[in-house]
């Protein structure tokens, strides 16, 4: 494997402003990519999310790592601004190589725990365009670029593996769809690239030590250890670079078609490609949880990591 294995390729990760798209844009960037980030958090713009993270951190983040970023802005939403995006792309690079819909902007408006009678429409309403809408758009105007030449990959970002997801009720009706709506989109869009020399899986973290996961803990990246006192489970925390490292291994497997529409997880990747996280660990928090369910008492993340 060479240094940069993927020099010369060209990536989209849609909603590279912070959390795993952001990890995943710098990732891309040190494997030697070319990553357009896109999302509405910019310099003079913020989402509802109202936080200070902007993709221009982003683009500079993936240059500093050793590739080139690219930053965008762009609401998934409007079909027209994504086709703008593919424009772009197709007049700046001819072709796409790597797809990541990370898209997801429903943190916000989900209520845990509250039945769908009870819970807010129009934040489940919203939560549902942000998470499955905007994948669908997507896929659909940046699709026509991947699959001009063969070895494309998409990678669609959602929480919980399928098979973890498919006996498990995920928070609220709108929250559980929405995931596993991302997953099927995977399974879907897998038939659809095969035949097209394309590739399509699902990808989900573990319990990701995001920008907002830091700051509800009172953490940073480097002292996030800290809150394992208050809550142990934190123990099976990841950084968003590890998720980041598993989207870098997969774009660089010359056999990564043999996924082809299934679901996978950071942890289980680390295992299959011998990445680690920061701290040279390779936490695998779905196996974690599966444990702690039928486990008598605590059971220590340590020997999950």
């Amino acid at each position: 494997m060479t240094e940069q294995p993927l020099k010369g390729r060209v990536a989209l990760v849609a909603g590279a402003t912070r959390g795993a798209g952001r990890g995943i844009a710098v990732a891309l960037g040190a494997a030697g990519a070319t990553v357009y980030g896109t999302g509405r958090s910019a310099e003079g713009h913020r989402s509802e999310y109202d936080r200070p993270e902007t993709l221009e951190e982003t683009a500079e983040l993936v240059t500093a790592a050793g590739g080139r970023g690219i930053a965008v802005r762009a609401d998934h939403l409007v079909p027209a601004e994504v086709a703008k995006v593919a424009a772009r792309i197709e007049a700046e690079q001819g072709g796409l190589d790597i797809l990541v819909n990370d898209i997801w902007g429903g943190e916000q408006l989900f209520a845990w725990d509250r039945p769908v009678w009870e819970h807010d429409l129009d934040n489940g309403l919203r939560l549902l365009r942000l998470a499955v809408e905007t994948h669908a758009i997507t896929s659909h105007h940046l699709l026509p670029l991947l699959v001009r030449r063969p070895g494309g990959l998409v990678v669609e970002m959602t929480d919980g593996t399928a098979e973890y997801n498919a006996t498990r009720y995920r928070n609220s009706f709108f929250y559980d769809v929405a995931k596993s709506a991302v997953l099927r989109m995977a399974f879907a869009l897998g038939h659809e690239l095969a035949p097209r020399g394309g590739t399509a899986v699902a990808l989900t973290p573990g319990w990701m030590r995001s920008e907002m996961m830091l700051e509800h803990y009172g953490v940073t990246e480097e002292t996030w250890r800290e809150a394992t006192v208050a809550e142990p489970q934190f123990g099976i925390s990841e950084s968003t670079a590890y998720v980041g490292r598993a989207v870098a291994a997969l774009a660089a497997d010359p056999a990564v078609a043999r996924f082809n529409g299934t679901s996978l997880s950071s942890g289980g990747l680390a295992l299959e490609y011998g990445f680690t996280d920061l701290d040279g660990s390779r936490p695998d928090a779905w196996r974690y949880l599966v444990d702690v369910e039928g486990a008598d008492g605590p059971v220590d993340p340590a020997g999950y990591r």
